[in-house]
């Protein structure tokens, strides 16, 4: 009998609404900020010994996990940041992942002034199925943190 493999895209596309303003869910969209948000992360550091061109910002997850990634594109007029991974410990299973948060206001209906955040990772075509699913259930928890660090940054400001 032979072996089948499960077919799977290589992308995951995870997004939320999050009721806080533009201004204070973009305050947390830099990669040495990410641990002041997403609760897997314990520390964020910028890796010493890297280019002046290049922004390199280790995270050391709670797991024990370390993860290098380079900040690719930043926009703060558009509101994104693109980052790759370029190194981990543990060695991943695949080959490469490059990751896309972008934020946009919501400006009228029953949810203005919150902000819809997209979170997009593209990996290479060897990862497999277990890789994505994991990947989709890490944004989403990511995104959960980020709501909770904004709602909290929103009632810090109205006081």
């Amino acid at each position: 009998m032979a072996s089948h493999n499960i077919a799977t895209t290589n992308e995951v596309i995870e997004s939320a609404v999050i009721r806080a303003p533009l201004s204070h869910v973009w305050h947390y969209i830099k990669l040495p900020e990410f641990h002041k948000f997403w609760n897997a992360i314990e520390k964020a550091e910028h890796v010493k010994g890297t280019s002046s061109e290049t922004d390199v910002v280790r995270w050391t997850f709670k797991d024990g996990s370390v993860v290098e990634v380079k900040q690719d594109e930043h926009s703060n007029l558009d509101h994104f940041i693109t980052y790759s991974v370029i190194d981990t410990k543990p060695e991943l299973s695949y080959s490469s992942v490059v990751s896309t948060v972008r934020c946009w206001a919501v400006t009228s209906g029953e949810l203005a002034d919150s902000t819809f955040v997209r979170w997009t990772s593209k990996f290479s075509s060897d990862a497999d199925i277990g890789v994505i699913e994991d990947a989709k259930y890490k944004r989403r928890d990511a995104l959960k943190d980020l709501a909770a660090a904004a709602a909290k940054m929103v009632k810090e400001h109205a006081k």
